[in-house]
């Protein structure tokens, strides 16, 4: 009996704290109630936690209902209400997942497990979908039982119980369950398996549903081989700034390849490629030149060949070209991706000037082209495209840096460089320029 194989994983391994996914349907539910049933479970915080996408006319009515069936087992429920946006143009029911799993992250204690109710049925669906997909070893692998999620783990302890073994225990125990009609919608690609190809199969093979299983098993396997390798051989590749060296990437093994970009990616919070964009970065890394920057993007992220590096970016939004902000020397909030400007002070003690406003106050602007600035003690006047290319600066970070204006002349680009008239300028307040880089920077 199921009960009893989860009664047993609530033992000496169990997790310090339990956050059940309750979406009110038949298998949360079971789950929670068998949960709520074991003392072990409630020793250890038992909490249900359940996401309204606000997508069904009813979903308010199912959001009460979680709540009357948590207060029947007195367990505590958290409810979130979340917005599902399909801009990416990734489908309702990939935006919903996403924005579901998001709410999940942002609500989890630190060292809490998220229990999930999905089951071996959901498996092997899973599995044939990620191969329709043309998933690889890690795809196919299917869903782990365990692994890392926000501050504490994702736990699926029903992966090796049937369906119909979920709806025997609804059925024994009288537990009432909300039918999401979604799960019915041939729109949806799960449904169409579920309903249609996995049926089908298990008419010509009886056997079917074991053998996916059993391949899902040799895959997963073989991506934690490959996942172990590929971290092995990031921690080679990594260049300074978390950025990745180019030609060791090209020269690694195909079965390496992906799985090495990709944990890179993921280590800085980006998403993986879809199969063309990966396709077209490796093609561009391989034919790139000194001269040339090129970009390949997808969903949320971009990837620049720079420098010998991989540098790799959430999208970025160019600020207006005519954008333009009086400061005076207060904390200056540069458009959006492009930091912040600020005041430090310098030396071993603050004066009252140092806080002073800086009045008449400064222009800061971007750049136009054509800039020109002669660097403190320099006794050459420099054209600001030779200052960043001597600086190594990356030319993606040159169009957000702030230039420093008195009246039409440039006095200091950001941080990096100021002229006489400027050091003068802020020498007497005790203060230099301090530029605060927008967070994605740090592999610039």
């Amino acid at each position: 009996m199921w009960t009893d194989d989860l009664r047993a994983r609530m033992g000496a391994n169990a997790p310090p704290a339990l956050c059940v996914a309750f979406s009110g349907g038949p298998d949360s539910t079971a789950l929670l109630h068998a949960l709520a049933k074991l003392p072990e479970a409630r020793e250890r915080g038992l909490r249900a936690l359940h996401v309204d996408h606000g997508l069904h006319a009813d979903s308010a009515g199912w959001a009460k209902r979680c709540a009357d069936f948590c207060e029947s087992l007195a367990v505590p429920l958290a409810m979130v209400r979340v917005q599902v946006d399909d801009a990416r143009g990734e489908g309702i029911e990939a935006a919903a997942r996403r924005a579901r799993y998001a709410a999940f992250a942002a609500n989890l204690d630190e060292g809490e497990w998220l229990v999930l109710g999905h089951h071996r049925d959901d498996q092997i669906e899973t599995v044939l979908l990620k191969l329709l997909r043309g998933a690889g070893p890690e795809g196919l692998g299917g869903m782990r039982a365990v692994r890392p999620f926000a501050r504490g783990q994702l736990w699926r302890p029903l992966l090796e119980t049937t369906r119909a073994s979920l709806r025997g225990y609804l059925a024994d125990n009288a537990l009432p369950c909300i039918d999401d009609p979604a799960n019915a919608d041939p729109r949806f690609a799960r449904n169409v398996v579920r309903r249609e190809i996995l049926p089908r199969i298990a008419a010509q093979w009886p056997h079917a549903h074991t053998s996916i299983l059993h391949a899902a098993q040799l895959c997963r396997t073989a991506a934690d081989y490959i996942d172990a390798s590929a971290q092995s051989a990031l921690a080679g590749l990594r260049r300074d700034a978390d950025t990745l060296d180019v030609a060791g990437w090209l020269a690694l093994p195909e079965a390496l390849h992906a799985s090495v970009l990709d944990a890179w990616l993921h280590a800085r919070g980006l998403s993986a490629p879809p199969d063309a964009p990966r396709a077209e970065l490796a093609k561009q890394a391989a034919n790139a030149s000194e001269h040339t920057t090129p970009l390949v993007a997808w969903l949320g992220t971009e990837v620049r060949i720079w420098d010998g590096r991989l540098h790799a970016t959430p999208t970025l939004e160019l600020p207006a070209a005519d954008w333009q902000a009086q400061w005076n020397g207060s904390p200056l909030a540069l458009p959006q991706g492009c930091g912040e400007l600020r005041l430090e002070a310098i030396g071993p003690a603050s004066t009252q000037a140092t806080h002073a406003p800086l009045d008449p106050p400064l222009t800061v602007r971007f750049r136009h082209g054509g800039e020109r600035i002669k660097p403190a003690g320099d006794p050459h006047t420099r054209e600001l495209r030779d200052l960043f290319q001597q600086a190594r600066v990356p030319p993606w970070l040159r169009a957000r840096c702030p230039m420093i204006c008195e009246d039409d002349a440039l006095i200091a680009v950001a941080d990096l460089w100021i002229s006489d008239r400027g050091k003068a300028m802020f020498d007497a307040r005790g203060t230099r320029p301090r530029w605060i880089r927008p967070p994605w920077s740090a592999a610039s």
